[in-house]
């Protein structure tokens, strides 16, 4: 199990991510417009600089639902490996099977 204060972390990014959501994707697209002025674009930047850094979605980690678990977690399913592969061979995850050949 992870431990609580790293839990805590990704639920406070997640909600800062989740906030400026609107604002960060409308200065990214003002920054990437090539249509628009460089003092524009370059106020664009300035003002995503200045947004807080837990706002920027790719500072989140994917983590597994049951453990916390930060690395080797399968997008899919939202869960770590090892719990992947003790729900498998439960079958509680549905259409997945041992492989045997």
């Amino acid at each position: 199990m992870a431990k609580q204060a790293l839990l805590q972390r990704e639920l406070k990014r997640d909600q800062l991510v989740a906030k400026f959501a609107n604002k960060y994707n409308e200065l990214k697209a003002i920054s990437k417009d090539a249509k628009r002025s460089d003092e524009e674009r370059d106020a664009a930047r300035l003002a995503l600089q200045k947004l807080p850094r837990n706002a920027n979605p790719t500072r989140q980690r994917n983590r597994c639902e049951i453990t916390g678990r930060a690395r080797g977690t399968f997008k899919q399913f939202g869960l770590g490996r090892m719990k992947v592969r003790e729900m498998a061979f439960a079958g509680e995850i549905p259409g997945i099977t041992k492989a045997s050949w």
